[in-house]
């Protein structure tokens, strides 16, 4: 048994006008019930609320305030898993509709509740079908694109393969909308290629993201060891093969996952809040010798956050880590260059580390 997710864009679930591409879903729906009737686990993640939604109103271009997108998204929501509903229903299968904002993922325990009714409707046999819950994010604590829930929601599911459906055949070597001659890139099998090519960064007339943003979402979820795949949506048997590995778009081989359950959660899912800069030493002590970041190695604050957020870690070449810190902002602008015996006087029954090593990952 294997278990995949699968994601469609807006221009995959729905034409420019906002009307569904009945044929292309059906199709789609027709090949997941296929994997499930096999045997295995498949996630929907589905971008084309907002589009639904404009198309219902007569909108004719995606809005640019937050409270029209919030209200597309609302009109159209129902409507779009109501597409799923019936379609995956006329297989025999049950779905659920799951909608999470970066909020469910950014903080430990929403994460791992969201993991938990996960597996919990796979072990029900259901397809989950899951969506930004556009109606109640805010820009601060959006997604920004379905791209990065996928993944995320791979990396929650523990899946074997992520598929990110497109309107293009996958990863070409430069934007082919700007050179019809660039070649599609087979597979990826080292990051290193990516700084060879021209990845685009425009989204489609209905979507929020681009190409750039599944090439990002297919390295968080390499990073987790989960095979990826991006191709098109609109060829017909596309999903089949790639959900087979078979030689269809470009795929992402992955690597030996490099970390724990907790560290892809806090390099890829919690927000930063803040910046540390570092001193040399701190910063090769982190680098070397996987050491906590003390108060006295640290030379500046940024930002205004808590004890338990999140937070970069700079020194004079960039960014080298995040972790979670253990003062807020206005306590750690006191003690930082402090020895721990001077914190210790200065802040009665603080923390001796500002970010303790298990709370730490490096860059």
């Amino acid at each position: 048994m294997s278990r995949y997710v699968v994601k469609l864009g807006s221009n995959i679930v729905a034409q420019d006008s906002g009307a569904l591409r009945e044929d292309v879903l059906g199709r789609i729906c027709d090949e997941v019930a296929a994997r499930h009737a096999a045997g295995d686990d498949v996630v929907i993640v589905s971008s084309g609320a907002i589009a639904r939604g404009m198309e219902l109103m007569g909108i004719a271009a995606r809005p640019q305030e937050m409270a029209d997108l919030q209200a597309a998204s609302a009109v159209g929501q129902g409507e779009l898993h109501r597409a799923y509903v019936t379609r995956l229903g006329a297989h025999g299968l049950h779905t659920a509709q799951v909608l999470l904002t970066f909020l469910d993922i950014g903080r430990r325990e929403h994460y791992l509740n969201a993991r938990r009714t996960l597996g919990r409707l796979l072990d029900w046999r259901v397809i989950p079908v899951v969506n930004e819950n556009d109606t109640t994010a805010t820009e601060e604590i959006t997604f920004g694109d379905n791209d990065f829930l996928a993944a995320q929601v791979a990396i929650l599911v523990g899946a074997d393969r992520l598929v990110l459906l497109t309107n293009q055949d996958g990863l070409h070597a430069a934007d082919p909308r700007n050179d019809p001659s660039a070649p599609l890139v087979r597979e990826i099998t080292d990051p290193d290629q990516l700084a060879e090519l021209e990845i685009g960064l425009s989204p489609s007339a209905l979507g929020s993201g681009g190409m750039r943003s599944k090439v990002v979402a297919a390295e968080m979820a390499t990073a987790a060891g989960i095979a990826t795949t991006i191709c098109s949506g609109l060829r017909e048997g596309a999903l089949a093969r790639a959900l087979a590995g078979e030689d269809e778009g470009t795929r992402f081989a992955p690597h030996e996952p490099r970390y724990s359950s907790f560290e892809l959660w806090l390099r890829y899912a919690k927000p930063a809040r803040g910046t540390l800069t570092v001193d040399t030493g701190a910063a090769r002590v982190l680098r070397e010798d996987g050491a906590s970041l003390l108060p006295v190695g640290i030379t500046a604050v940024e930002g205004d956050f808590q004890q338990g957020d999140a937070v970069e870690v700079h020194d004079s070449t960039g960014l080298i880590a995040k972790g979670i810190v253990g003062y807020d902002a206005e306590t750690l602008r006191v003690v930082l260059g402090m020895q721990t015996k001077q914190v210790r006087a200065a802040v009665p029954g603080a923390a001796d580390e500002a970010i303790h090593r298990d709370h730490l990952v490096l860059a």
